[in-house]
């Protein structure tokens, strides 16, 4: 619509209440299914990993599919790239609906992927080919919605609003956990080893086409429609030329933060099977109850930092969360009870999550509008291939060698010196670059 004008006819600068929740749901749907795809490969890789790598050894399979999992991670920076380029250029909305589109088939063609008993090695290949074509709808998707939903959130809210982001990131985790828990209790064990583990894709590249829909009717943002007139539109010269302190510190930020999240999450799962000693479907259920709270906990931590300034919440959280690794993850590696185990991990995520809930305002505000999609998705994604890319593999392999702690102390060194970058950044409550309200 032209002028920037939402919906109801008001422009983006006097959105009504229930129009900007209109936006940002719209806008946060597709990123949740988004990051359900993506998750779907973690939860159930200890399910497929067997088809995929013949062998006896779990540890290594899990490391080989761990591999791959990195290997998605190689594609996300050349979508955040090409996709925050488009979304610079092109619009936010059209950045956004495209790398959903990319995400559905990459989701099917995971569903219908012959194992390695059938084409043999072909079959590895068409799993790794899957994977860096979601890598590139991933790198493309979270500065495209983090530049979105930022834009639409309005000033005194911004907090708020924008965590809904990370929100549904997290919301994306926890339904692809939650359809694995729903298969353990309606397939056989014997059914889901064998064929369950691709009802989540196929689920996952239905949604996607659900989601494509659903963004092809966005508004598109006011931010966007005045930088239009631009002559540096996305340019990648001008973001490193220009901004190179704000670029550096998304760098800083977003390695810790995707290693911390990675080590927390998605690791963590495998981390009670094989450290803790919990069973595959008790370790699923801890996860999904720490997800759950952990989702719901993003809105309140956005809330606060509209109140006592998203820099404070981000160093906070990050140096909290380097202070308290080595010591929860010790405990959690010969913790007996779930419920124990339930509460370690809730203070990793909790201290992570005054990172998790402002991240995505804090990039977008750091850059001008006509490079701010470019800005906030390519140092992210090289951060996040880097740091967040490797971790399982890491871990496992650290694991591997009988020096699991060295691990937990990685983590915890990243997330300090990042938690000194926060502390040193300006208060984008009163300096953002969104001007537009």
């Amino acid at each position: 619509m032209a002028g920037g004008m939402a919906a109801d006819g008001a422009s983006v600068g006097t959105m009504t209440p229930w129009a900007r929740i209109k936006a940002i749901l719209g806008g946060s749907a597709g990123n949740l299914v988004e990051w359900y795809d993506w998750f779907a490969y973690t939860s159930t890789s200890l399910y497929f990993a067997k088809h995929f790598f013949p062998g006896e050894d779990p540890v290594g399979q899990q490391l080989q599919t761990a591999a791959i999992f990195g290997a998605g991670f190689i594609a996300r920076p050349l979508g955040a790239w090409l996709m925050g380029i488009y979304a610079d250029r092109g619009g936010r909305r059209a950045a956004l609906t495209l790398s959903v589109a990319l995400m559905s088939l990459g989701s099917f063609a995971i569903a219908i992927l012959p194992v390695y008993a059938q084409i043999g090695v072909w079959a590895q290949l068409g799993l790794l080919a899957a994977r860096l074509l979601q890598g590139l709808s991933l790198g493309g998707e979270y500065g495209a919605s983090a530049t979105y939903m930022s834009e639409m959130s309005g000033h005194k809210r911004r907090g708020f609003w924008s965590s809904f982001q990370y929100m549904t990131l997290v919301g994306g985790q926890l339904t692809a956990l939650l359809v694995l828990v729903i298969l353990q209790h309606t397939l056989s064990a014997e059914a889901l080893n064998a064929w369950g583990w691709r009802i989540p894709f196929v689920i996952g590249g239905l949604l996607a086409i659900v989601v494509f829909w659903i963004r092809s009717g966005l508004e598109e943002t006011k931010s966007y429609l005045a930088a239009e007139g631009e002559q540096e539109r996305g340019s990648t010269m001008a973001l490193f030329r220009d901004h190179p302190r704000e670029t550096s510190a998304i760098l800083a930020l977003t390695a810790a933060g995707s290693l911390a999240f990675y080590a927390y999450t998605t690791y963590m799962q495998k981390f009670l099977v094989n450290t803790s000693g919990f069973t595959k479907d008790t370790a699923t259920g801890i996860m999904a109850g720490v997800l759950i709270l952990y989702m719901l906990v993003q809105p309140a931590m956005g809330w606060l930092s509209d109140h006592v300034g998203r820099k404070t919440t981000i160093a906070v959280g990050l140096g909290l969360g380097a202070l308290a690794t080595y010591p929860v993850m010790s405990a959690i590696a010969v913790a007996d009870s779930p419920l124990a185990a339930f509460g370690l991990i809730m203070i990793l995520v909790l201290c992570h999550s005054g990172y998790s809930a402002v991240n995505a305002a804090v990039k977008a505000e750091l850059f001008p509008a006509h490079v701010r999609a470019l800005g906030v998705a390519l140092p992210y994604a090289i951060a996040n291939a880097v740091f967040g890319g490797t971790a399982e593999y890491l871990a496992g392999w650290l694991k591997k060698i009988g020096s699991e702690s060295v691990f937990y102390i990685y983590v915890a060194v990243v997330m300090g010196v990042a938690a000194l970058v926060a502390a040193r950044l300006r208060n984008t409550n009163k300096t953002s670059l969104i001007l537009e309200d």
